[in-house]
């Protein structure tokens, strides 16, 4: 019987421990994999960032003199899949460090379809939210924490189609599906930190240290805080297996 290179027995038998005990990332590798997963997540936000832009920017450009009729459709449609590249490249970097503990293409797939549907519901709600509020400064500050609150819940999808993915293989793991939101929420609080101190920042170099700063808070939150939580994860040790005869 062939057994699957990404089984749990196959990825208990790369692990340097004879035993690797009861958790997914076992003991002696969780200083190595936190680094690793942070280090991917943040390589993948660069990558996934700069290659979805640039393809988005390429392809206006040749629609803009091609195509004369129904430019905001085919606007929507670039940014889609602009969208999907980023989701790919960057559910890609983290599954390559997960593969040796779990399926990487299914934590790939998983983290690509929830991010898609976690950034068009906060996308959607924000978009909502921003055609109600006036613009006094009352108003101003009420827009921006309700649309912290839409990106922060947001997070639960892209933490339930994760969940799929790691019950399978690890038990207990009803509140994973909270983890990104937990991510989410202190991206918004450190980026909103990172804004009260604007005015310690030369006005010269203000924007793009701005821009740059909250960019790599955001990459190490979304790799720190998961790693983090893969490594408290618990091994499913009687997972429900298919008999084939």
């Amino acid at each position: 019987m062939q057994t699957d290179s990404n089984s749990p027995d196959r990825v208990a038998s790369t692990n340097n421990e004879p035993h690797p005990g009861k958790y997914l990332i076992p003991r002696s590798q969780r200083q190595r994999f936190f680094i690793q997963f942070t280090l991917m997540t943040l390589i993948g936000w660069v990558v996934g960032g700069v290659a979805s832009i640039a393809l988005e920017k390429i392809i206006l450009q040749s629609l803009s003199s091609n195509v004369a009729t129904q430019p905001q459709t085919w606007s929507i449609l670039v940014r889609s899949l602009s969208n999907v590249i980023f989701a790919i490249i960057f559910a890609a970097d983290q599954s390559l460090v997960l593969y040796r503990y779990l399926p990487g293409w299914q934590w790939l797939f998983a983290t690509s379809v929830g991010w898609l549907i976690a950034n068009g519901v906060s996308t959607a709600w924000i978009n909502y939210i921003s055609t109600i509020a006036s613009s006094s400064s009352e108003d101003t500050f009420i827009l921006g924490f309700l649309s912290a609150i839409a990106y922060i819940i947001s997070g639960i999808w892209l933490g339930i189609c994760q969940w799929l993915v790691l019950r399978r293989y690890t038990a207990g793991i009803w509140w994973w599906n909270f983890v990104p939101s937990i991510s989410f929420f202190w991206i918004a609080i450190l980026v909103w930190l990172l804004f009260l101190m604007q005015n310690l920042i030369p006005e010269t170099y203000r924007t793009p240290i701005l821009y740059w700063s909250g960019q790599a808070l955001t990459a190490a939150i979304l790799g720190a805080i998961p790693a983090i939580g893969l490594c408290t994860l618990k091994r499913n040790l009687h997972p429900k297996t298919e008999i084939s005869t």
